[in-house]
């Protein structure tokens, strides 16, 4: 499927994996890579020395891009910019926006920048600063996350800013991405459906906990951090509500000191990170120390696998999801649902994979006589397309724009 997020990373098929702390390592982005995807590792719960070997790694297995997430506000951000530009990385992606300077040093470096946002305005700070493309994430999703629905957030997004966007939350397989095409995303990017595959080193029986899990079992909790944070609903969420700040910080103080030993971290370090984590932010000391939370009760269940004394950040999605196949399986019939949702609404697929009119063609304006922008701000290009990639009809999305050159993927 061809869209702006294929061309610009160089992928087969409009999918992300997202970095996810402790989950995204070598293996599931590997076998992302390998599936026609963007996979991306997750170097927030690593230190520098296990990034570029854990980037080695994924280099040695597959030839396909793939990409970083980083955290702007680390203190060893450059540290960690430098080790995706000298070890030849195609994308960074970011948690939090990077600055103006950042992005501009990566992309010098023919690096692709992919910040995260969760509001219009910061989607269109990070398109002036220069980003490539820009990832969406709406309420449903997992972890970190806001309280605009995706179905809100993400037309605002797509109409406001030139770039590539990137939908997330809620999505989950091919109806989602259609879905996710219609708004004019370029792609859609997915977290907790990567972490429930078999490819995903998370232990089985934390997997098990997340299968069983139904709607309601799913909450939105600021006991973690002190910031909206959606995970499951476990006896370890419920103890941390109900504790009171004393208790919650002795216990914090005492995650971060794990944290630390295991990240490679100093004390000061730490500091410097709690400060940038402050800036910007109404968060309390209190709230900064309880964000030492985070990383160690991740890492006790992603991956020692106790459920009991861990938290497991996830989207809403996970109530929709039933199986744990593999991460090739996966993207396959993710796409060859995409195409049946197509065909469904009125499109059919060539034997070479390009999209075409279906019989009721003539009842519609000639897309020739009223150019309009696909996804993302594609435009109606040449029918033929290489085997085995799928053009996305125009007509799926309707924006106030037009001027589209002929057989041109761009707008003028």
């Amino acid at each position: 499927m061809r869209t702006a997020l294929t061309e610009l990373v160089g992928v087969r098929y409009p999918i992300v994996q997202t970095g996810m702390g402790w989950v995204s390592g070598p293996r599931l982005v590997t076998a992302t890579a390998r599936a026609g995807a963007l996979g991306i590792l997750a170097s927030a719960t690593m230190t520098p020395d296990q990034l570029r070997c854990a980037v080695r790694e994924v280099r040695s297995r597959t030839d396909a891009p793939f990409g970083v997430n980083l955290r702007a506000d680390a203190g060893d951000a450059r540290e960690r910019v430098r080790i995706v530009v000298e070890e030849g990385v195609r994308v960074a992606s970011f948690a939090l926006a990077p600055s103006k300077e950042l992005i501009a040093e990566l992309k010098d470096a023919g690096v692709v920048v992919v910040p995260s946002v969760g509001a219009r305005r910061h989607a269109e700070k990070v398109a002036a600063w220069g980003a490539d493309a820009v990832i969406v994430q709406g309420g449903e999703g997992g972890g970190h996350t806001g309280d605009v629905a995706t179905t809100v957030l993400l037309p605002q997004v797509v109409d406001a800013v030139d770039i590539p966007v990137i939908a997330a939350g809620g999505f989950h397989d091919g109806r989602g991405l259609v879905a996710a095409l219609a708004y004019g995303a370029a792609g859609v990017a997915m977290g907790t459906r990567f972490l429930l595959t078999s490819d995903s080193t998370v232990p089985d029986a934390v997997k098990a906990r997340y299968l069983a899990a139904g709607v309601r079992d799913i909450t939105l909790t600021r006991a973690v951090d002190g910031l909206p944070h959606r995970m499951l609903r476990t006896e370890m969420v419920a103890e941390l509500e109900g504790a009171g700040r004393v208790r919650s910080l002795y216990r914090a103080l005492r995650r971060a000191s794990g944290f630390r030993r295991i990240s490679g971290l100093s004390w000061p370090g730490m500091v410097r990170d709690g400060l940038a984590l402050r800036h910007g932010k109404e968060l309390t000391w209190s709230q900064v120390l309880l964000a030492a939370n985070t990383p160690m009760l991740l890492k006790a269940a992603m991956v020692d696998g106790r459920t009991d004394v861990g938290i497991m950040a996830s989207g809403q999605v996970t109530a929709l999801i039933e199986d744990l196949p593999s991460v090739g399986a996966l993207v396959a019939r993710i796409m060859a649902e995409a195409e049946r949702t197509l065909a469904a609404l009125g499109t059919e697929s060539s034997p070479s994979g390009a999209l075409e009119e279906g019989p009721d063609a003539s009842a519609r304006p000639a897309l020739e006589d009223n150019p309009r922008p696909g996804p993302s701000g594609l435009c109606p290009g040449p029918r033929s397309s290489s085997a085995g990639r799928l053009d996305v009809v125009p007509v799926l999305k309707r924006r106030r724009t037009a001027g589209c050159a002929p057989d041109s993927l761009k707008c003028r």
